[in-house]
């Protein structure tokens, strides 16, 4: 599908993401005082909500990436997640929370979260910009959410299709209708 020919609708305008960042950036502050903050991003689809969100965080924030993998180029996950990046520190010392663009079937955050359970951080949270609680193959719940969204395909602010449209500065679904 090319989604250049398809129509696009706002899902979240780039004001209701920027209101909802500074809105978690809020409570995380408030939830992490006098605790040590580490953030990790799970790339790549995380990297603008992550670096806006700690951005409205007002804490010492140390800030890391993971790599993992489960969709390819297509619309549905493949239900194998791979970790091609860790984290290689010892994560003992700090309270961890794991950012991510979307909780869609949860088998992504559910894995990667088990994983980093195994380097003894003193807490681990999630955060998510989307939640699409109606793909979930997990049982599994954000401690952060941003957006409920309904099953539709979403792109843009960081979410991709083929690698491309991380740089829309707004979450937008592909319909089925053509755009001219």
């Amino acid at each position: 599908m090319n989604i250049d020919d398809k129509k696009w609708e706002t899902l979240c305008s780039k004001e209701d993401i920027r209101t909802k960042t500074q809105e978690l950036g809020k409570i995380i502050t408030q939830d992490y005082h006098n605790k040590n903050l580490y953030v990790i991003s799970l790339l790549k689809g995380s990297f603008i909500f992550c670096a806006d969100l700690v951005r409205e965080i007002d804490l010492k924030v140390k800030v890391n990436f993971m790599i993992s993998s489960s969709y390819g180029d297509g619309f549905e996950t493949s239900g194998k997640v791979v970790i091609d990046k860790d984290v290689e520190e010892d994560l003992s010392e700090y309270d961890v929370l794991l950012v991510d663009d979307i909780a869609d079937s949860g088998l992504t955050l559910t894995h990667v979260m088990k994983h980093l359970k195994t380097k003894n951080p003193k807490s681990l949270k999630s955060c998510v910009l989307l939640n699409k609680p109606s793909r979930r193959l997990e049982d599994l719940e954000p401690d952060y959410i941003g957006f409920t969204i309904p099953d539709a395909f979403v792109v843009g602010y960081g979410l991709n299709y083929g690698e491309h449209y991380r740089n829309i500065p707004y979450v937008f679904i592909v319909t089925e209708e053509d755009r001219h």
